[in-house]
């Protein structure tokens, strides 16, 4: 019996790829969401730290996005998946395309996505796949000093003035209905879990809640009790405001299509 593989010589892994191209699309839409405050943050440090953090989301992305191109069997780069799909097709969680809003929001986003990614990113350290476990312990090193960032920053705003702990509390009342979409699992997930291909993301719920928790309870704020949540970035659905960030992503590449520098 003949087996199929991909250009790179990789047998396709349908389930893997799918779960992959998740992990690449949040860092890459919250990459590009980040990107956003270049030249708009409330200090140049800040300028220069928020795009350092976009850098490494954007890294991150490259290697998720290429390895999962290799195991849907169509050979696609990196470029490839974030250049020419749709809005529709793209499969990351509300909570890394939220709008930054003021300082307080994106700070709140930033908080919640890095949690859970480190937790994540760790635990896949752990996997049987020496090049996925490779990636999981260098991305877990990565964002742990991203969620340093956000942990600092939640503090500073929450026990600074009357009006950055309001704009705090308020931020992260917005932000936390979209949490729970982290750790939702469906077919592909229970599979590949099943398989012991990839860690399950649902029991890393906990170790998140205690975390951002004690964050939240240091800085003098109240953990937010979401009375609704957010679903459907993983199946395609978005908000209203994805379609223009995907136009932004795409654009030089829809002006120049197949052009190189």
């Amino acid at each position: 019996m003949t087996t199929t593989t991909d250009p790179a010589g990789v047998r396709p892994d349908p389930d893997l790829a799918v779960h992959l191209l998740r992990l690449g699309d949040d860092a890459l839409i919250l990459g590009q969401r980040l990107c956003q405050w270049i030249t708009r943050a409330p200090t140049v440090e800040e300028d220069l730290a928020l795009s350092n953090i976009a850098l490494d989301l954007v890294g991150q992305a490259r290697l998720l996005l290429t390895r999962a191109g290799h195991l849907d069997g169509t050979g696609r780069d990196e470029d490839a998946l974030a250049f020419t799909r749709s809005d529709r097709e793209f499969t990351n969680t509300l909570l890394a395309e939220l709008p930054n809003g003021d300082f307080a929001t994106t700070i709140a986003r930033q908080l919640a996505y890095t949690h859970y990614a480190t937790a994540y990113y760790e635990a896949l350290g752990d996997c049987p796949d020496p090049e996925l476990a490779a990636f999981g312990r260098r991305a877990a090193r990565e964002v742990a000093f991203h969620r340093l960032h956000a942990d600092t920053w939640t503090e500073r705003l929450g026990l600074g003035t009357p009006e950055s702990a309001r704009r705090m509390q308020r931020a992260l009342d917005l932000v936390w209905p979209y949490t729970a979409e982290l750790f939702d699992e469906d077919g592909p997930v229970r599979r590949l879990v099943a398989a012991g291909t990839v860690p399950s993301p649902a029991p890393l719920r906990p170790r998140w809640e205690e975390s951002t928790s004690d964050v939240v309870t240091r800085a003098g704020l109240t953990v937010p009790a979401p009375r609704w949540r957010a679903r459907g970035g993983r199946t395609g659905l978005h908000t209203e405001e994805f379609a223009s960030l995907i136009a932004e992503l795409q654009s030089v590449h829809r002006a120049f299509p197949g052009g190189s520098w």
